[in-house]
């Protein structure tokens, strides 16, 4: 695999750990509870699908598999923090705290609203 972000694992555990003790004290919540909280309000209930041949495409509406919605879920919560901090002063484990705690709330805010 020579995609970027490959073989750093030590520092993902560190960034979510340390992002998992900013939402604890922010919110003082279990920051379990608020991981799980949005990742059900960032994934999609429902997509689009391309219908059609020869040419002729139409969009049709379909439901999410839940495997999809998951895996879509913390695909947006991961690139909204990366964006958040890029050229930023905050830190990654900072912009994926209010990451999830935005998409937790379900603010406008957070990249997956």
């Amino acid at each position: 695999m020579h995609g970027r972000n490959n073989g750093k694992k030590l520092m993902t555990v560190r960034i979510v750990k340390h992002a998992f003790e900013i939402i604890h004290l922010l919110t003082g919540e279990n920051p379990l509870q608020v991981l799980v909280n949005a990742i059900i309000n960032s994934g999609p209930r429902e997509d689009s699908t391309r219908i059609g041949r020869q040419g002729t495409v139409r969009r049709q509406a379909v439901d999410v598999s839940p495997m999809r919605r998951v895996n879509q879920a913390l695909w947006l919560l991961c690139t909204g923090a990366r964006e958040a901090s890029f050229r930023n002063i905050k830190t990654i484990a900072e912009c994926l705290a209010d990451e999830l705690i935005n998409a937790a709330k379900v603010t406008d805010q957070s990249y997956s609203a």
